[in-house]
């Protein structure tokens, strides 16, 4: 708690402002700040697996008990990588555990901070700990963080009929309500986004269509989305094909045989934000008289576009035109075959797009070539076919009063691949020949030749592409305010804004403001003109990487403040200003070898406590900065 006195000085000051109506948006609410909750949805990978069997790992005394962690669990994995992997692997049809280890989701917070705890470990398997740790230092109470972990090995509609997971979520919310007395802020992290989703959509099947909108307004007052991959990630693309090791110390084939026994392998799927599917609710409207309900199509525009819509083809993949007995030979058949057959004739290159890759296509052609196919065909039958929601289709705002998207840009980001047959036999059929890259609105190949496609005006995160994250700004209302600020503490002498701006649906917002080529930046497009007690704003963080994107401070920092500002009596506008950012921690003080002294002289001082043991770790807040947050009212 080093550091944080001041600060909690200045809070109990503010506190009791704090239990009054603010505003926001032209409407009043009413929001008190000891009533709120935080509920955190991890994304993919990002929950603790503990063992829920015995299996005993042969010549090893690294066993797997009851309640042993499996995700992650380093040791075990460098060890006993078989064994390891009989609890993570999963039928691929049934979803069902392997017959020797079952592995089940953990619970509590500390189940997304570090995945596999330790004094090494820990630090590089941490997810949502200086999260946690921010709301802590500033003073939340501890019900009011609460983690909704998951199996992010399943789908969707398996993780309702195994875990009950969004009954559980329903219920979640509205122990939060009752327990704390107000609606909850959710935070969501890449593919918990999509679960976020499905749940608001399952929901309008277990309320009443008249109190759907009602229960989404008493139990949810914001909704932040974090490095939300909208329209998917070409990413998973690899993963299904090559195999994506995550930083692991497996090799590719095993990555790929793992990832694709998953349920949710294909939930991130790229697909296009031309084609749509009616959701099967909608028969509950027509008393169940409904014919079509189901009918996936796409408009004019998926047919007139290249690529669709994505910066180009994301799937480039040679089909050779040699086949033999089986196509998926074992390692014997392939050192007897008699390869000079295969010089006959070239092989064919395919191409295909993101709607090629949703609805199928590209599974279909590649079956006779590839044994994962016809398992991942059936799962995507799954998907396009889901009751509930079929999450390959874009999303449209949800009906949530305020939502916040967040992303990091400009990071060099995969958008397309070329494969080619290995030679080898599964699951290492296939290598990648060359990569497609998108970065600052350009794209180039693997060797640095430019290529040509429909770069946007950025690129994604590294992970999700730019087209995907940036879907989100299809939600802003027809006129934006745009603002672009440095992320570090300023003064507000290098802050540019636009005022209502026009934005029209479906386009992208470009904003005509300058770059410092050595300044991080955050821009901000906020809505100007809204549905009345609705708001939408769209944060978007210069070099932020998807992964570590919940633990940057910048970002912890914006959403402190937004949030103070919605409860601070005083606040007359819709969002926080972003005139000015001063230091609110003693981390944030530093010392100014060019003036020597410490920067922010108005809010730091030098102030040495024993064991500092350089200059800018004695500088701290002053005592009398209790009036720091009034700034961003």
């Amino acid at each position: 708690m080093r550091g944080y006195l001041n600060f909690a000085v200045a809070w109990v000051m503010l506190a009791p402002l704090l239990y009054t109506t603010a505003v926001s948006g032209g409407g009043e609410f009413s929001l008190d700040y000891s009533k709120l909750s935080g509920i955190i949805i991890p994304g993919f990978a990002s929950t603790q697996l503990r063992a829920w069997s015995i299996l005993d790992c042969p010549y090893s005394p690294l066993d797997f008990n009851p309640l042993d962690l499996v995700w992650l669990d380093s040791t075990k994995l460098l060890s006993v990588v078989n064994c390891w992997l009989k609890c993570m692997l999963l039928e691929p049809y049934n979803q069902t555990d392997h017959p020797e280890c079952k592995s089940r989701a953990d619970s509590g917070l500390s189940a997304i901070t570090e995945l596999d705890p330790g004094y090494i470990t820990g630090p590089l398997s941490s997810v949502w700990k200086e999260w946690v740790k921010w709301c802590i230092e500033f003073g939340i109470e501890a019900n009011a963080i609460i983690a909704v972990p998951y199996d992010w090995r399943l789908s969707a509609s398996k993780l309702e009929e195994r875990d009950l997971y969004f009954h559980k979520l329903k219920m979640t919310f509205e122990t939060a309500l009752k327990l704390r007395g107000g609606p909850s802020l959710v935070f969501a992290h890449s593919l918990g986004n999509q679960v976020f989703r499905y749940f608001l959509e399952w929901l309008k099947l277990e309320i009443a269509p008249k109190e759907y909108v009602k229960w989404l307004d008493d139990h949810i007052h914001a909704y932040f989305a974090v490095g939300a991959p909208l329209l998917g990630a070409t990413e998973t693309v690899k993963a299904t094909l090559f195999g994506h090791t995550f930083g692991l110390p497996v090799s590719e084939g095993t990555a790929r045989l793992m990832f694709n026994s998953f349920g949710s392998s294909l939930w991130m799927m790229p697909f296009s934000k031309n084609c749509r599917t009616d959701t099967m609710y909608l028969k509950h409207f027509f008393g169940g008289s409904r014919k079509d309900h189901h009918t996936y199509h796409c408009d004019d525009q998926e047919y007139h576009s290249n690529y669709s819509g994505w910066p180009t083809n994301i799937i480039n993949i040679e089909i050779p035109t040699y086949r033999g007995v089986d196509a998926y030979p074992s390692v014997y058949e392939v050192e007897q075959m008699n390869m000079s057959s295969m010089e006959c004739g070239l092989p064919t290159q395919l191409s295909f797009s993101a709607r090629e890759i949703s609805d199928g296509t590209f599974f279909r052609a590649i079956e006779d070539f590839d044994p994962d196919s016809k398992r991942l065909l059936y799962h995507l039958q799954q998907y396009l076919g889901d009751p509930v929601l079929n999450p390959l289709t874009p999303w449209d705002r949800p009906p949530i009063k305020n939502v916040f998207c967040i992303y990091g840009i400009d990071l060099k980001t995969e958008v397309g691949y070329y494969f080619a047959p290995s030679g080898k036999p599964y699951p290492d059929n296939w290598i990648i020949t060359d990569l497609i890259y998108e970065n600052e609105g350009s794209l180039f190949s693997r060797s640095g030749e430019m290529v040509e496609g429909n770069p946007g005006v950025a690129s994604g995160d590294e992970t999700a592409p730019y087209h995907s994250l940036s879907w989100c700004k299809t939600w802003l209302g027809p006129k934006v305010n745009i603002t672009r600020a440095p992320q570090q503490e300023h003064d507000g002498s290098d802050v540019q804004v636009e005022l209502n701006v026009e934005h029209y649906h479906d386009t992208d917002i470009v904003p005509n403001m300058t770059r410092s080529p050595k300044v991080k930046y955050i821009t901000y497009y906020e809505d100007s003109e809204s549905i009345p007690g609705r708001r939408t704003a769209v944060w978007e963080l210069d070099k932020a990487n998807h992964r570590n994107i919940v633990r940057s401070p910048v970002l912890m920092r914006e959403l402190w403040l937004q949030m103070w500002h919605d409860i601070h009596p005083e606040a007359k506008s819709k969002f926080v200003t972003k005139a000015k950012r001063g230091p609110l921690r003693d981390e944030d003080c530093y010392w100014d070898y060019g003036k020597a002294r410490c920067a922010w002289p108005e809010h730091c001082e030098y102030r040495y406590i024993f064991g500092d043991v350089h200059l800018g770790q004695s500088c701290r807040l002053r005592n009398s900065s209790a009036d720091l947050l009034l700034h961003y009212v």
